[in-house]
């Protein structure tokens, strides 16, 4: 196929030529900056809605171009230990969590080699791409021989990806919202392993979506019930009222990653 004829300069060719110019005291000027290479402009205020867009939009077309269509998610807590390291945890609940890391790993694998059998485009796996769960999650994509995507988010900590996220599936958010749109957008499934604030937020947001059927439903996995029971009294909400009898089943409970597996294959 012939290439289409060039008929105006590249964006990145003007960057590149606008960094040549002589140096003047107009050409040092912020006002002289090309819009879209100027930090300090696309970082005001009134540049919100473009940078929302933004983040919405690179991601959406990375995971297009590297052939992502459709994905399994796994939320869960950042400190969970791996279970080589339960010993320094700094409570003993948090230690005896860590089969959850195991857990998660195993998990990851099993969806990460049925992933690739079928050419590796459906359920990638997803994490935050931060430690705890997250790193078991995209380690065990690793060990499945496969990619997974990883949607970080700056922090005052977890500013790194964990070592076994796929670079070029890597990604950073500055809003949450987008992050959470990300996360939901290619979902096939959820996964929820025991976590605090930000996975309690993913849970429910999830459920929110699925319950006032802004979004289809899907399998949505709590892994450890006891855990969830000890921190959500679930029947209360139905008793009263707040939430129908019905809403209780939008999820279920597992305990283990080949449970988990086969409840989605069977879904």
């Amino acid at each position: 196929m012939a290439s289409k004829p060039k008929r105006f300069p590249k964006a990145n060719e003007d960057i590149r030529m606008s960094k040549g110019v002589p140096d003047t005291a107009q050409t040092r000027a912020p006002s002289y900056r090309l819009a879209f290479a100027d930090d300090d402009f696309l970082c005001r205020d009134e540049l919100r809605p473009v940078r929302l867009q933004l983040e919405l939009l690179k991601p959406e077309m990375t995971l297009t171009e590297e052939g992502i269509d459709s994905t399994i998610v796994m939320f869960g807590g950042a400190r969970i230990p791996d279970p080589v390291h339960k010993d320094k945890a700094r409570t003993k609940t948090l230690s005896d969590l860590s089969r959850y890391y195991t857990e998660a790993q195993e998990f990851a694998r099993l969806v990460t080699e049925d992933s690739e059998a079928r050419g590796g485009r459906d359920n990638v796996i997803v994490t935050g791409g931060g430690p705890g769960v997250m790193e078991a999650g995209n380690r065990g994509a690793v060990e499945g021989g496969g990619r997974s995507v990883s949607l970080n988010i700056v922090l005052p900590h977890e500013q790194a990806p964990n070592t076994y996220a796929t670079p070029e599936l890597c990604f950073n958010f500055h809003y949450f919202a987008i992050r959470k749109m990300h996360f939901l957008m290619r979902a096939k499934a959820i996964t929820v392993f025991p976590g605090g604030f930000g996975t309690l937020d993913e849970l429910f947001e999830t459920l929110t979506l699925i319950q006032t059927e802004r979004m289809e439903p899907m399998p949505v996995l709590l892994f450890g019930e006891t855990f969830w029971r000890s921190i959500l009294n679930w029947e209360v909400l139905a008793d009263a009222g707040t939430i129908s009898a019905d809403d209780i089943h939008l999820f279920k409970f597992v305990e283990t990653a080949q449970e988990a597996w086969d409840l989605i294959r069977d879904a």
